[in-house]
């Protein structure tokens, strides 16, 4: 995992659902195919939901990691647009 190159940060901390969504689906909306979208979010829920909303969007979901006790950071891939 060391490997991957990060093409963009988003810090999403501070907001909930459906609104974690939305900024994510924008973020990679903007990205070409192949980039990798680094996705910072202290929701729980989100952790969760955005992953698997990416996934039906046909992305590809690299990491889902908890980084603290109130932070996660995930590591999505377009894969289609």
């Amino acid at each position: 995992m060391e490997d991957v190159r990060i093409n963009k940060k988003i810090n999403i901390k501070g907001l909930v659902c459906p609104y974690t969504f939305v900024k994510s689906k924008l973020a990679v909306e903007d990205m070409e195919i192949g980039e990798v979208l680094e996705i910072l979010l202290d929701y729980e829920e989100a952790a969760r939901s955005v992953p698997k909303s990416m996934e039906e969007l046909g992305q590809k979901v690299l990491k889902v990691e908890k980084i603290n006790d109130t932070d996660w950071v995930l590591l999505i891939r377009k894969d289609r647009s």
